[in-house]
């Protein structure tokens, strides 16, 4: 039997390298593994935590479809749906409300560290702090559980929602019976924390990102500011300390990052590396480039997709949580 394998993307904002090497390159791949049954969605009730504007909501969640379908994902082979076209999330997410308690939300990271920032800030510890962000893993449990998924792919940071969903299955279990499969997550150890142009940590809040599909002008330049040492051209460099490097090998052949890692050791000015970094990365994202720009110019293509892919999600979500409700004891 195949182990149903879930990955989410929320629309908070434009999906940039640091989205695509830490997250959606990882979970293509394992779309490839025969032991596996993905599904792929895109989290945009979750990005309502964060985004109050309708037109960049909806641009946000129409850019997370295209961006998975651009980088060659089959939604005749696996499962790939929009979050809002399944209702019987929803209708989970406030059964498991009655299931987790406020402690637990609590100790969620999401919300522990807002209220950190704002005792640094001399804040009321719960500025900035919505409902939805506070329920926020009780929405992840009940997209995860709804489709009885096995593993989880996730990054050392976000273990916890992983570990919420099973409480809040167990917690469910207990009472009436086993129900729910008690999800795994798999660590994603080659993926490494990405700096972003700064050095920090590539991130939007930090505004320091490279867009995936940004135009060769425009990505050139943005190459081009990424932070680097002071070391002349001739001095050796280190490549696995070289964020440059980094990028570089996501993108080049085998051949091509050997020969740069030797380039590397040998000497090379950092204004070639990033020439070079260029060159494989606008040629990797051309073709996708211009498939998502397409798709973003055709929205109903986009609803058409996302809507077969609802239907495949609700043969499994309906009859489900018909189940779950008769053992709660909503009919006989």
């Amino acid at each position: 039997m195949k182990k149903t394998i879930l990955t989410g993307i929320k629309p908070t904002g434009q999906i940039h390298l640091g989205n695509y090497i830490g997250a959606i390159k990882p979970a293509l791949e394992l779309a490839e593994i025969q032991d596996y049954k993905p599904a792929y969605f895109v989290a945009d009730y979750h990005g309502l935590t964060k985004v109050h504007n309708a037109e960049e909501f909806r641009h946000l969640s129409y850019g997370i479809a295209a961006t998975w379908l651009a980088l060659g994902l089959d939604p005749d082979k696996v499962i790939f749906y929009r979050q809002s076209d399944v209702p019987e999330i929803f209708e989970l997410n406030w059964i498991f409300s009655c299931f987790a308690s406020k402690g637990l939300m609590n100790r969620a990271h999401a919300y522990k560290a807002i209220v950190d920032s704002n005792k640094n800030s001399q804040k009321d510890l719960d500025f900035g702090v919505n409902m939805g962000l506070f329920n926020y893993p009780i929405l992840m449990a009940a997209d995860i559980l709804m489709f009885k998924t096995e593993v989880v792919p996730v990054g050392k940071d976000q273990v916890q929602h992983v570990e919420i969903a099973r409480d809040i299955a167990e917690s469910f279990n207990n009472n009436y019976g086993e129900t729910f499969l008690l999800p795994e997550y798999k660590i994603q150890e080659d993926t490494a924390v990405l700096p972003g142009l700064d050095g920090r940590k590539m991130s939007k809040s930090y505004n320091n990102t490279i867009p995936l599909f940004e135009e060769p002008n425009k990505l050139q330049k943005l190459i081009n500011k990424i932070k680097t040492d002071s070391l002349p051209p001739e001095a050796p460099k280190d490549p696995d300390t070289s964020v440059l490097f980094m990028l570089y090998k996501e993108f080049a052949s085998p051949t091509e990052v050997e020969k740069m890692k030797e380039q590397y050791l040998n000497g090379i000015g950092w204004g070639e590396a990033k020439k070079e970094l260029f060159k494989v990365m606008d040629r990797f994202i051309k073709q996708p480039r211009e498939k998502y720009n397409e798709l973003m110019a055709s929205p109903e293509t986009l609803d058409g997709i996302l809507k077969n892919g609802a239907e495949k999600a609700r043969s499994i979500s309906v009859p489900f949580l018909k189940e779950i409700k008769r053992k709660i004891g909503f009919y006989a």
